[in-house]
This record gives structure tokens, sequence and C-alpha cells, in this order.
């Protein structure tokens, strides 16, 4: 399996990810994949009112500078993660 398909396979793995899932974690993921699918931020900073999309915002420029490929698999890694954590959690 290609990087593309399998990130594509993780990225609805992370849909099932337990309501459990910290914020600061969902934060990385969507970093993470925004960087992986459309690359460095292009657009502005929202502003202070608007904290949903400035934490978003904020998680995708903190991985500013990585390549599509080192995004992909840092994202997968993740997604890996949680779900272990969420089954060890569960069980």
């Amino acid at each position: 399996m290609g990087l593309q398909e399998e990130f594509e396979e993780h990225a609805e793995k992370a849909k099932t990810l337990p309501d459990s899932t910290t914020n600061e974690n969902k934060l990385i993921l969507y970093g993470l994949y925004k960087q992986a699918t459309v690359g460095d931020v292009n657009t502005g900073r929202p502003g202070i009112f608007n904290l949903k999309d400035r934490a978003k915002w904020d998680a995708w420029k903190a991985v500013e500078g990585k390549s599509k490929e080192e995004a992909m698999t840092d994202y997968i890694t993740k997604v890996k993660q949680l779900l272990e954590e969420a089954s060890a959690s569960s069980s």
C-alpha cells in the first residue's frame, strides 16, 4: 500500500476515535492533516474571538515546513497511537 492510500485509510480511522480523545491530540491530527493535504498555512490567523479556528490554525502553523510525506507519516503514526490508547483504556 502506498503512503497516500495508507494516509487516507488512517484519516477514515481517525473518525472512529473516541470522544475522550483530548482536544490537544485532535489539534495535532488536524495540523498534520492540513499540512499533508494543503501544505504550509495559506491563510491569516483568525481573530482573537474565534478561539476554535485560531487553535486549529495554530496547530497547523506548528507543523509548517514539514514535507507532505513527513506530515502523512506523522499523521498515520499519531492515529495508530491514539487507537492503541483507546483500545487499551476500553478493555
